[in-house]
Order: C-alpha cells, then sequence, then structure tokens
C-alpha cells in the first residue's frame, strides 16, 4: 500500500525515533509499503518518520544509480544494494567531507548542496532482526546518512549554511502549507 509521505513542518520529522523489536506489529506489511511508497515517489530512500512513524527504521534501494554514469566505477556495488536498517547507529564517519547536491521526499523542490563524510561505520538489525556491523563508502554512505539523520528528527537543510536557509525559508513554507505541485501522495501540516 502507499502511504502518504509527510511534508516540511510535519511534527514527526523532528522527533527522535525509538527502537522497536522483532515483535513491532505487521513490521514486514511496513517495510513492503515503505518500499512500495518509496518507488512510487522515485525515492531511494525512506525513513519511518517521513510516513508518520517516530520508530528508528529507515530503507534504501540505490540500485536505480548503477545505471547512472556518474556512478559507473561502483555501478557493481550499486547494482543490488537495497537494505532495512532497524535501530541504526552510526558508530563513525570518516574520511574527506563532500558535497553532494541532495534532496529529500518531504522537502520537494528544494535540492541543496551539503556536506557530509565519505565513509560510515553503522550498526543496525536487518528485516530478519540479525544485527550487523558494516562499512559503507561513497553515495551508499551519503543515503544511508541522509536517512539516518530522519530517525535522529534532522533534515538535510538543517546542515546548510545560515544564508542558504534563509534562501530556501519561503520554499519550505510554501511546502508546509500544501503549495507544492508533487506527482506523489503526501500529508501536509494541518
Amino acid at each position: 500500500m502507499i502511504l502518504p509521505i509527510r511534508a516540511f513542518g510535519d511534527p514527526v520529522l523532528r522527533k527522535v525515533g525509538k527502537d522497536i523489536d522483532k515483535d513491532y506489529p505487521g513490521l514486514q506489511e511496513l517495510i513492503d509499503n515503505m518500499f512500495e511508497t518509496m518507488y512510487s515517489a522515485n525515492g531511494i530512500g525512506l525513513a519511518a518518520p517521513q510516513i508518520g512513524l517516530d520508530i528508528r527504521m529507515f530503507i534504501v534501494d540505490v540500485t536505480p544509480l548503477a545505471e547512472d554514469e556518474d556512478y559507473e566505477d561502483i555501478a557493481e556495488e550499486l547494482k543490488d544494494f537495497k537494505k532495512v536498517f532497524i535501530n541504526a547507529q552510526i558508530l563513525e564517519e570518516s574520511g574527506e567531507e563532500w558535497k553532494f547536491n541532495e534532496g529529500c521526499l518531504s522537502i520537494p523542490d528544494v535540492r541543496e548542496d551539503v556536506k557530509r563524510k565519505s565513509t560510515i561505520v553503522i550498526e543496525y538489525f536487518d528485516e530478519n532482526f540479525v544485527k550487523h556491523t558494516e562499512t559503507f563508502s561513497d553515495i551508499r554512505a551519503r543515503v544511508i546518512q541522509h536517512e539516518y539523520d530522519h530517525i535522529e528528527g534532522t533534515l538535510f537543510t538543517d546542515h546548510l549554511s545560515s544564508l542558504k536557509k534563509k534562501l530556501v525559508k519561503g520554499k519550505l513554507v510554501k511546502i508546509s502549507q500544501g503549495d507544492v505541485s508533487i506527482n506523489y501522495k503526501m500529508r501536509f501540516p494541518k
């Protein structure tokens, strides 16, 4: 089932997510719905707060990037990179900071350069509640960091300079009021 994505201004996007356990009600259905929702919005990542749940879960599927010529040197690594992250904790961020133009399904029509470290070490449970500690680099690390921010109550716009924040403020207000043209299901703050 395709769920509405919460728009900028929804209080749930500012909550720090709570850990869940393997008995979380309807977990597999929720995961399936999140993937369906993400795909319908042409996204490569989606966090539970974006669908109104303040829990520590997000999904990523960077497979579409394997076809992008910008990533041809890592196409094999991206080809089947589809994961569920539950109760994730980033243990370490390292490497050079690099700028990348980010966007967010909760903040349509706003894209800005964000600096992030190039490598992360993250501990998480997968959809079967198997614990993993893994290291990711390149665009995979970036997508994970972006989604991880969501379960920490942070949005990519929080990483912008004061000047950039002032420049996008008007767009953010319009999004929170529902004054945006999108081709996927959204829920705007009341």
